[in-house]
């Protein structure tokens, strides 16, 4: 059992021994004096629940900087903003004198940001300095955590020629000295001279609040920032309401497949893993495995998350107009300029993405190489299990001071509500139960054998008409060859669904499962049945497609519409 499994096991066996504790004071004879300590009992638990939850939100905001550009009004007001909805004190808000431009000298750097911001670390002593035997300085501890980079402040530090104290080493990654800003600020306390390749992150892989990490001095540095003001206040009123409310939803995982390139295999494999991780938590996943991008006008209805690659700029459904993802939802498309400008709404993968309602992201400035980007297996199981976006996207990188940054609110926990023993649920009708319900049968029941979960799951789909959980069940079944299991869950779903591109996309699925079965006339009589009530829909293209396709070859060998 590793640390995480370990973790997990002392919570189930915490709430079950609270559930047992309650039952036996609940259930034992009572006369009117035991009567009234039961009640005092369990307001007393209620108010301890309380406090605690309240007093886990404390050490974020007490921990937190927000970092802007003053000479800038909507860096201002933006800064304003988010310090008070996140409770943050007027005194760690913290202007800069710097530049509007997004890209900077590393001179520009030193002298506007990162020189500034030592000064004000030491004078509101937020670090613990140490002289060293050389006269140096040196931090030994931190009071700041986190740091919210607002909108307006300089985004990534130009390459130069030479720089005092550096120490370039020889190939594609030790002679190189451009960098985000973000990543750089990352290490401010380590007064760092060489700026050519890659710091070590000592973070990477680790599974603990930054605040239970001992004397850390490491600065987790994410950025609220985007193409439009607005953009940026409603990533951070979004991510608020999802920790208030749950972020529900389907994920859509897009792989590349594409094993012949080097080195490119290990993307892939975070991938896969993550559509793992989303059933093991019940999180309904799409998961597309070709080399191709989900096409355009592809139904992806009720995106709560979004992992792919590898397309250079934005395409698929995001390039749709009416495309929104739910709010709080966090999407990442690897590519290594992912995010080399935040102000055009249709450059690259991480300005799309936001402006498309995604409350976070991550991407890369310059070329980061594969490795060295986050690994996105690790960011996806710490968010599931309750971290920070900033905690969750730097335990998954393992290099600082390099190509990287993180776009969203640094505090925001998507799945804080899981861990709540008494999460606040909505009324019996509301459209997060189908996914609430998913959710709590997938914990509960993952540890039985696969073919066990999956008759129960069917059953308890089949009961509620559980679409999104119908449909996953399907897809599970389809991946591992079971074709006639998956279209006959998938032809469950489709009548359970009421939103035509709910219809569609099930529909594409099923008859790609029918003909994973050489049954091309059942696939075609379900792709034109749903072409009569849905020919206007968008995704109706990719209908007509496979309609074209099966009409052509009697015996066709067909996946789902590529681009």
């Amino acid at each position: 059992m590793n640390a995480r499994d370990e973790v997990d096991q002392a919570v189930l066996c915490s709430m079950s021994k609270l559930g047992a504790v309650a039952a036996h004071y609940w259930h034992r004879p009572r006369n009117g004096r035991s009567t009234f300590r039961v009640i005092a009992f369990v307001l007393v638990l209620l108010l301890l629940i309380g406090i605690g939850a309240h007093a886990a939100e404390q050490p974020l905001a007490a921990s937190t900087i927000v970092v802007y550009n003053k000479n800038l009004p909507d860096s201002v007001t933006l800064a304003t903003f988010y310090a008070q909805q996140r409770e943050i004190t007027r005194d760690h808000l913290v202007g800069l004198d710097c530049s509007a431009e997004e890209e900077i000298s590393r001179e520009e750097y030193d002298a506007t940001i990162a020189n500034p911001l030592r000064d004000i670390f030491k004078a509101r002593q937020w670090w613990t300095m140490h002289k060293t035997p050389e006269k140096k300085e040196s931090v030994t501890a931190s009071t700041i955590h986190f740091v919210a980079v607002i909108k307006g402040v300089p985004l990534k530090i130009r390459a130069t020629a030479t720089y005092p104290g550096d120490a370039p080493a020889p190939g594609p990654i030790g002679n190189r000295n451009e960098a985000s800003v973000d990543s750089e600020l990352t290490l401010l306390a380590f007064f760092l001279h060489r700026i050519s390749g890659e710091t070590p992150n000592p973070y990477f892989q680790n599974f603990r609040a930054i605040s239970d990490v001992e004397n850390a001095t490491l600065l987790l540095v994410c950025r609220l920032d985007a193409p439009t003001a607005a953009t940026v206040r409603d990533m951070i009123v979004d991510a608020i309401a999802a920790e208030k409310n749950g972020l529900w939803g389907r994920a859509y995982v897009d792989g590349a497949h594409n094993p012949g390139a080097a080195g490119m295999g290990v993307g892939d494999q975070w991938l896969i893993e993550i559509a793992g991780q989303f059933h093991k938590v019940g999180i309904p996943v799409i998961y597309e495995d070709t080399p191709a991008i989900f096409p355009g006008g592809y139904p992806m209805t009720d995106c709560a998350l979004y992992y792919g690659w590898y397309a250079g700029g934005v395409a698929g459904p995001f390039t749709e107009p009416d495309f929104r993802f739910v709010p709080g939802a966090v999407a990442v498309h690897i590519h290594s300029f992912s995010a080399s400008t935040l102000r055009d709404p249709n450059a690259n993968w991480v300005a799309p993405l936001i402006s498309k309602g995604a409350a976070a992201s991550m991407g890369n400035v310059y070329e980061p190489y594969l490795q060295l980007t986050p690994h996105l297996d690790i960011f996806n199981d710490r968010l599931l299990h309750g971290f920070t976006f900033a905690e969750s996207a730097y335990m998954s990188i393992r290099a600082l001071s390099w190509m990287s940054v993180m776009v969203g609110d640094p505090l925001y926990r998507p799945y804080a509500s899981w861990l709540q023993i008494d999460a606040p649920r909505d009324s019996p009708k509301s459209p997060a139960d189908v996914w609430r319900t998913y959710h709590e049968f997938a914990t509960k029941n993952i540890a039985r054998p696969v073919s066990e979960f999956r008759a129960m799951a069917g059953q308890a789909a089949a009961a509620s008409h559980n679409c999104p959980m119908m449909e996953d069940l399907a897809l599970m079944e389809a991946r591992d060859g079971q074709f006639a299991e998956a279209a006959s869950h998938l032809q469950q779903a489709r009548t359970y669904y009421a939103q035509r591109d709910d219809i569609v996309r099930v529909a594409l699925e099923e008859a790609d499962a029918w003909l994973k079965q050489n049954e091309p006339k059942r696939a075609l009589e379900i792709v034109r049945n749903i072409l009569r009530g849905a020919g206007d829909a968008p995704g109706a293209s990719l209908l007509k497609k496979m309609e074209q396709d099966l009409s052509a070859s009697p015996t066709p060998s067909l996946a789902k519409p590529q681009l």
